[in-house]
């Protein structure tokens, strides 16, 4: 039988209903609803990612669980919906970024990697035997012709800059309270604490620095624009700009 939500046209990913959607898309971001609250918020010196992270089980080592993953030294990323597709993606974008890396002797900028994300999550919504990515991701980075940006990619494949964004099963009232709180003249240690606040309107049970991860980008200093501060002797490697916080550093700032 089919089902009543999409009709027949749920079961196809690559037939469009009569009311011009793909079914399959809408239960993807169904299953990103579900995920975990994360948030993204663009600074005038920075970026700040973060996210629950929360286990099933107390017996579940929570080292192991990793929300917030660096691509390159200058991009970091962060999901809601389904692990396993997000770790998918990640080495999916580790391996275009060193790619690139050895053809222009830079990280890619952020723009790019993004759109090599949405590319390879486009992909897999128009060939039959394979289902959509089940996550949406928020891409954090900071480049020299953009500065710091912030993207959002959904399970279609289609991507947007955002000044500040939450996905998964809080986002509505995540977006609701940026919009009262964002203005332009954020800096980095105000985006720092507003995204605190924001998970914390949502937030089930107590707000630890072990159950909580941020990411966070920081803009160069003057002096290291043009000359590339290198890191780890002579490897050619440009000094980081993207940084998960320590669990000492979250729980600094949830004293504050």
């Amino acid at each position: 039988m089919a089902s009543a939500d999409g009709g027949a046209y749920s079961y196809s990913l690559t037939v469009f209903s009569p009311s011009g959607k793909l079914v399959q898309i809408e239960h993807a971001l169904a299953a990103v609803s579900q995920g975990t609250t994360s948030l993204g918020i663009k600074a005038t010196n920075g970026i700040v990612i973060a996210t629950e992270k929360k286990s099933s089980s107390i017996l579940i080592d929570p080292s192991m669980l990793d929300k917030v993953s660096v691509v390159c030294p200058n991009i970091g990323l962060v999901y809601s919906g389904m692990g396993p597709d997000f770790r998918v993606l990640v080495n999916k974008a580790r391996k275009s970024a060193q790619a690139y890396w050895k053809v222009h002797g830079e990280y890619p900028p952020t723009r790019v990697l993004t759109q090599e994300i949405a590319t390879v999550m486009q992909q897999a919504t128009q060939s039959g035997g394979v289902r959509p990515y089940g996550v949406s991701l928020l891409v954090a980075g900071w480049d020299a012709n953009r500065g710091p940006s912030l993207y959002q990619v959904d399970p279609s494949g289609s991507f947007w800059a955002w000044k500040a964004s939450a996905i998964g099963k809080n986002m509505v009232n995540a977006k609701t309270f940026l919009e009262k709180r964002y203005n332009d003249d954020i800096s980095l240690e105000d985006a720092i604490h507003t995204a605190l606040l924001t998970l914390k309107e949502g937030f089930e049970g107590q707000m630890t620095e072990k159950t909580i991860e941020i990411g966070v980008v920081t803009v160069p200093e003057l002096n290291e624009f043009g000359e590339q501060e290198k890191e780890g002797g002579e490897t050619g490697r440009p000094r980081p700009t993207f940084r998960k916080l320590t669990e000492e550093e979250v729980k600094d700032y949830l004293a504050l």
